[in-house]
């Protein structure tokens, strides 16, 4: 009896075990690869003008493979942390708890385009990699502290960026903790903490663009023999945006430069015999404010791709969605459910007033003003001393 006993104990592990060992993808239901390539800060009106001389040829011809399209920003900050977080999830702020700039947090595990094909497809499957120009604004750091006096040198000088170039600067309120003496601010994780410990790769603060189209080239050829998913973050337009003004011929320059290197990877795509297996979309996070050198509220912009599918106008967070669709999800059983709808699908009208909500007035910049320099809260608040934390998870590859 002893020994059916253990018998029958043994069938019912090794059933429990296949059901939990996720099936092996077939080499016919692996996706296609997928490029998202940022053009941090473009705004969408400068592009026609643009397109308009014939200055962005490699976008024009992606556009005519597939579609170029208005996107609208309607939920979050017209800044960086918001866009990208947004850009790579589908969702509103009220979800991932990214709002601004000032107002982040890690976005929930599992919750970006590069986690949900690492669990679908299989980590030794798929490649994920994001080669970002920027550093924290579109940051994978673990939650921090920062020596109070240093968090009020970084607020002074924040104040006189912020009324040199308003809508440029800002930090987030956050808790001040008191440690053998000793006062800190506490930082939150940055927004692509979680995401970048799933990836193959997350690099960011590479620089200008010349630098992150090289170090894509490389991993391009790393990726040639089986699927990827890649995020290449150009931050020129919106670097250059900020230093002379949105009318400055800087800032079409540095928009030309992000067409030419997007160029550059098409070329490479080519070459390695993957262009025609490969989506590529070039997204926007926020624009500029007409001939200023912030973008406090900019939120008309773009996307340009070599997908056939997308077929109209649409918002941020439906870019996501359209992306996944793509990659053979069945968007209805994601959990929680996408805030954006495929742009290849019908959907309201959602457009941005002419004017940000609560503005002053027409023609006046609104009172909330958007952030684009390294996040640091402004003035926290003390609370009773309380024992360090544990350190913070390490980042790691797979």
């Amino acid at each position: 009896m002893k020994r059916t006993g253990a018998l029958q104990l043994l069938v019912v592990l090794v059933a429990v075990a296949v059901v939990l060992v996720p099936a092996a993808v077939r080499a016919d239901e692996m996706p296609k690869n997928v490029v998202i390539i940022g053009w941090d800060g473009a705004q969408r009106d400068h592009l026609h003008e643009m397109i308009a001389r014939n200055e962005v040829p490699n976008l024009m011809a992606l556009a005519k493979q597939g579609a170029l399209v208005a996107i609208d920003v309607v939920t979050g900050a017209t800044d960086t942390k918001a866009g990208w977080a947004q850009i790579v999830s589908g969702y509103a702020p009220e979800k991932t708890g990214v709002y601004s700039n000032k107002n982040y947090q890690s976005i929930p595990v599992g919750y970006t385009i590069f986690e949900r094909v690492e669990e679908r497809f299989g980590p030794e499957n798929i490649a994920t990699i994001a080669v970002v120009g920027k550093s924290g604004n579109v940051g994978a750091a673990p939650p921090g502290r920062i020596p109070l006096e240093q968090f009020e040198k970084k607020m002074a000088r924040q104040k006189k960026i912020d009324k040199k170039q308003p809508g440029k600067g800002g930090f987030q309120g956050l808790d001040v903790v008191e440690e053998d003496g000793k006062k800190f601010v506490e930082t939150p994780a940055q927004p692509h903490y979680n995401a970048s410990l799933a990836m193959d790769l997350f690099t960011n603060a590479v620089g200008e663009n010349e630098k992150v189209a090289k170090l894509a080239l490389e991993n391009l050829e790393k990726c040639r023999d089986k699927p990827f998913v890649m995020f290449v973050h150009f931050w020129d337009p919106d670097h250059t945006g900020h230093a002379h003004g949105e009318n400055s011929q800087q800032y079409t320059d540095a928009i030309k430069d992000d067409d030419m290197w997007t160029g550059k990877i098409v070329e490479k795509l080519k070459e390695l015999g993957l262009y025609e297996k490969t989506l590529i979309y070039i997204a926007v996070d926020h624009g500029f404010n007409e001939g200023e050198q912030g973008h406090s509220y900019a939120p008309y912009v773009f996307l340009a791709t070599n997908d056939p599918a997308v077929t109209r106008d649409g918002v941020r967070e439906d870019i996501a969605p359209t992306i996944l669709k793509h990659l053979g999800f069945e968007l209805s059983k994601i959990e929680p459910p996408l805030d954006g709808i495929p742009l290849d699908e019908p959907a309201p009208e959602r457009k941005a007033p002419a004017e940000k909500p609560g503005a002053v007035s027409a023609g006046k910049a609104p009172t909330e003003k958007a952030s684009d320099t390294e996040a640091a809260p402004a003035k926290p608040k003390p609370r009773k001393k309380r024992s360090a934390d544990a350190p913070a998870k390490a980042r790691a590859g797979k």
